[in-house]
């Protein structure tokens, strides 16, 4: 029987876990590549032969997704898979087009196929967008669990930009960990305060190996989502996150829209920050699109350490990466921060960008006086650092969840921006979790 050949476009993370899923041991199929966007440095690797299974002895080879016409026609690919998050409808149509053109069919994969299914009660967080306020609902939800007298493990979308071998199964329960694991910011950004606020936090590339382990230590599993993407477990009570500065991504990123459709609860974050109208919009759309879902209003409140340094000050804007890059916001929690506490003015890092970090500006045009906080590699980290060395400021605003002053040797001060996630009127989210707490503490 001739194996149907396949090429998943991805960015290391739901591409290998569809691959894990639904194609490592099926003998009808030949995965010939995977393909990376959205993550530099992430492609000339290959998916390791340790994780790929008996039926590729040599691993999978990763390209570069710019490429994949001519790897469809080179490689005999009969069918591409798109496999990552956080896309305009319009550009999946567009890669669409482009495996047609090429000759080959195009096909995603649903939640039916790429769930897994614990043992243990499962909440899921997710979001329409990045950006929209993701990592405080999963803190609310393991503080709230805890409170309840349940044992919460949080499982966290795959960041594996490493060694895949070794990033298999990741458990991060102290700063020791991160180190161990040489974390990335980006991960630092997911794991830092789960860890702070008492949260073991699990990670890595293949999420059944993982569930198995995680569900060794807890009484309910969250599954704290990335980007837009859908979760990996079958929750029994999903969560989405929908964000009023952005309205109407809810209905024009894949997959945030399945989100916005399939949970059970629609978050409406930012409540205080947003425009009477674009939050009537968001409520609206939650409403039509998916009528059994309870929706809640909340806020993310902000607060500043050392807010008098802040005042009448020439501040640099340091925020979240992804955020800012592919998530498409201009700017972030820093700048609403900053202007709340009377910052003089606030200075444009751009001029004074050095390597990658120059190369993020020029590949998002659309970031305003705000710096990305990229540092998927040391040399990355390195360049972070030398940009806000050299940006003209009197102090470091950093509204990215991680502790930059620890991390990185820059020789002004650094004030960090906090964020929480605060319900604002009836229904709560906090009632949604009494509801299901009770369920779980019944069963």
């Amino acid at each position: 029987m001739r194996r149907e050949r396949i090429l998943i476009l991805g960015a290391a993370g739901r591409d290998f876990h569809n691959f894990n899923l639904v194609w490592r041991d099926d003998p009808s199929v030949e995965v010939v590549g995977f393909t990376a966007a959205q993550i530099p440095g992430i492609d000339g690797r290959r998916y390791p032969a340790e994780l790929a299974g008996t039926h590729y002895p040599q691993g999978i080879p990763i390209f570069d997704e710019g490429d994949f016409e001519a790897i469809v026609r080179d490689l005999g690919v009969q069918r591409v898979v798109m496999a990552y998050s956080d896309t305009a409808h319009e550009t999946v149509m567009h890669l669409a087009s482009r495996a047609l053109a090429a000759g080959a069919d195009f096909s995603l994969c649903g939640p039916r196929t790429t769930m897994i299914a614990s043992s243990l009660p499962v909440v899921a967080v997710t979001a329409v967008r990045t950006g929209c306020g993701k990592s405080q609902t999963s803190r609310y939800v393991a503080d709230f669990l805890r409170e309840a007298g349940l044992r919460a493990v949080a499982v966290r979308h795959p960041m594996p930009y490493g060694n895949l071998v070794e990033q298999k199964v990741q458990r991060f329960g102290s700063y020791e960990d991160l180190a161990a694991h040489k974390c990335t910011i980006e991960e630092r950004e997911e794991y830092e305060s789960h860890i702070d606020n008492g949260t073991v936090v699990y990670a890595g590339v293949d999420y059944g190996a993982i569930l198995v382990q995680a569900e060794r230590e807890a009484d309910v599993v969250i599954w704290d989502g990335g980007n837009n993407d859908l979760p990996f477990f079958r929750p029994d009570l999903w969560i989405v996150v929908a964000d009023p500065l952005r309205p109407g991504h809810e209905l024009k990123f894949h997959p945030g829209e399945t989100n916005f459709r399939a949970a059970d609860v629609v978050v409406v974050n930012k409540v205080t920050d947003a425009k009477k109208a674009d939050v009537d919009a968001v409520v609206a759309n939650a409403k039509a699109l998916n009528p059994e879902a309870t929706v809640v209003l909340a806020a993310s409140k902000l607060t500043l350490d050392k807010p008098e340094q802040v005042k009448g000050r020439r501040v640099l804007l340091v925020d979240d990466g992804p955020t800012i890059t592919h998530g498409g916001m201009p700017f972030g929690a820093g700048k609403v921060a900053a202007e709340k506490h009377g910052a003089g003015a606030t200075v444009d890092a751009r001029p004074y960008a050095v390597g990658s970090i120059r190369g993020t500006f020029e590949k998002y045009p659309h970031i305003g006086q705000t710096l990305p906080a990229m540092g998927y590699s040391d040399t990355q980290i390195r360049e972070l650092a030398e940009t806000i060395r050299a940006t003209p400021c009197d102090v470091v605003v950093s509204a990215t969840p991680i502790d930059l002053g620890k991390l990185l040797k820059v020789d002004k001060p650094v004030v960090r921006v906090r964020y929480e996630l605060q319900d604002l009127e009836k229904p709560t989210l906090r009632e949604v979790l009494q509801g299901f707490a009770a369920r779980v503490l019944r069963a």
